[in-house]
């Protein structure tokens, strides 16, 4: 039996261990909260559940538990996603803050190539024909949309997004990837069948042609090589009046072509002749 000097010794050591063990659940309490706001400090308003992890030494379940705790302060992106946003203050009423200052990091976090797209992209060089409630996004697969607080974000899927031309959205709060004006007006006439059809792609383009350079617009179309759209694009350029576009996109187009529907969605036997020029069928007589 240890004589008394000994007890004295092992009741310290437990009351030593005990008072590091309440520290640390105290820390531990109070690290996601911790975490979030050296986020926010750092310029970042989104996190992964594995981020958070990794920084704070929390287990899994106890960090879904803190971020619980924090109530409308962080949301997640997706019931099926462990990806998190920080909303402020001022972004309480939206349910979240602004996507541009995020969706690259998620998007990184996915490992997907992304660039804001269509009538987002047409919006963002100064298009502003008709007001969006969503954000439009293309990706190279098939991804659910997501809805948060009053944030729409709709994905488009393009196998061949990662060689699309794109540039940094400009004046933009984070990094963010935007189609080029020319790539926007070949991915607004892809999709045109989701977007309204035909007539409203066309008046989503008319605003943004002065910020379309003839050189450009060929290195977009090589890029693409899809012949059937181009074929599209510079019919609808021509209705549009955009000379120098017309001739920069039959210029690149080859000699024989071979017949293509303008509306690719559109039931229904109206149709006109082949147009002489770009071979496109007017098979909705729109434009008329």
């Amino acid at each position: 039996m240890p004589g008394r000097p000994a007890l004295v010794a092992q009741c310290s050591d437990i009351r030593y261990i005990a008072h590091v063990n309440k520290s640390l659940r105290l820390y531990q309490t109070g690290a996601a909260a911790d975490y979030v706001d050296d986020r926010l400090a750092a310029g970042f308003v989104s996190f992964s559940l594995d981020d958070l992890v990794a920084h704070t030494g929390l287990s899994v379940i106890a960090a879904r538990n803190q971020l619980l705790r924090l109530g409308d302060k962080v949301v997640g992106v997706s019931p099926r996603q462990q990806y998190f946003l920080i909303v402020t203050p001022e972004h309480r009423s939206f349910g979240a803050p602004p996507v541009d200052w995020w969706l690259g990091d998620y998007m990184q976090w996915l490992g997907h190539p992304y660039y804001l797209a269509l009538q987002s992209a047409a919006t963002a060089f100064g298009s502003s024909q008709q007001a969006i409630q969503e954000t439009q996004v293309i990706t190279d697969t098939q991804r659910r949309g997501l809805t948060i607080g009053r944030i729409r974000i709709r994905f488009f899927m393009k196998s061949g997004a990662k060689r699309t031309l794109v540039q940094e959205l400009p004046g933009a709060d984070a990094p963010l990837m935007v189609s080029t004006p020319e790539s926007t007006l070949i991915d607004l006439v892809r999709h045109a069948h989701k977007l309204g059809g035909i007539e409203r792609v066309a008046e989503t383009m008319e605003p943004l042609l002065p910020t379309v350079k003839t050189g450009s617009l060929h290195r977009a179309l090589a890029t693409e090589a899809e012949t059937a759209t181009a074929q599209r694009l510079g019919f609808i350029l021509e209705v549009l009046g955009a000379g120098k576009l017309v001739k920069a996109v039959r210029a690149w187009l080859p000699a024989n072509l071979a017949p293509v529907l303008l509306s690719t969605h559109v039931a229904g036997d109206r149709a006109a002749p082949p147009h002489p020029t770009w071979l496109v069928i007017n098979n909705g007589l729109v434009f008329r």
